[in-house]
């Protein structure tokens, strides 16, 4: 029996035991991503059709290139490869890249423990030329967002704005710092890899943009 328990979450039950579970969450963006829990392949088919029935589409959902298992079943039930990802790791330690003359790196307001954090470069007139938004995990970072103003990309700006805040990750005591490319953005790629920055996995991110029924 499939049951959704919550708005976001369902359960394939057997003789009384969960045997699978199904989860969906939305991103800031508004995208809906969806997972599915279970061993059993039909019961995997069968919690992905009662998802897609019960929530608007299109859904997405992430996984690793090399879980052939997995990215078969997305398919069976209509999902296809919308993108390439790749896994970074770098460390924290300090390279030897200087921020442009008249620039300065704004760290963050007030800082909570898990939540995005927004470093950002200003100009010598205070306008501010570029972000990096970073999520904080003791002594781990994530890099979510490293976005330069149209006009000052192509001047290694966005290379000297990630080394300073991955030296000021250093001294909090930040050691490494991760972060999800996509494999289509050769600009994003360069950046990371400019930095000694080490690819460590790839995703596949899949959509279904039609409801099983």
């Amino acid at each position: 029996m499939i049951t959704r328990v919550a708005e976001q979450q369902w359960q394939a039950v057997a003789e009384g035991r969960v045997i699978g579970r199904g989860d969906a969450s939305t991103r800031p963006d508004g995208r809906i991503f969806v997972s599915v829990d279970s061993w059993h392949g039909e019961v995997f088919d069968r919690l992905a059709d009662a998802m897609l029935a019960d929530l608007a589409m299109p859904l997405h959902t992430l996984v690793d290139e090399a879980d052939l298992d997995t990215t078969a079943r997305w398919a069976r039930v209509g999902f296809t490869i919308a993108r390439r990802e790749r896994d970074y790791l770098v460390t924290t330690a300090p390279v030897a890249t200087a921020l442009p003359s008249g620039m300065t790196l704004v760290p963050p307001g007030e800082v909570v423990a898990s939540a995005p954090q927004d470093y950002a470069l200003t100009d010598a007139s205070g306008h501010c030329v570029g972000v990096v938004r970073v999520t904080l995990r003791r002594t781990h970072a994530r890099i979510g967002l490293i976005e330069v103003r149209p006009d000052a990309r192509r001047h290694g700006i966005g290379r000297a704005l990630l080394t300073e805040v991955l030296k000021a990750l250093r001294h909090k005591g930040v050691e490494t710092a991760s972060a999800i490319v996509d494999e289509a953005d050769a600009a994003a790629v360069a950046l990371f890899e400019g930095v000694g920055a080490r690819h460590t996995s790839s995703d596949l991110e899949l959509v279904n943009e039609r409801s099983a029924n």
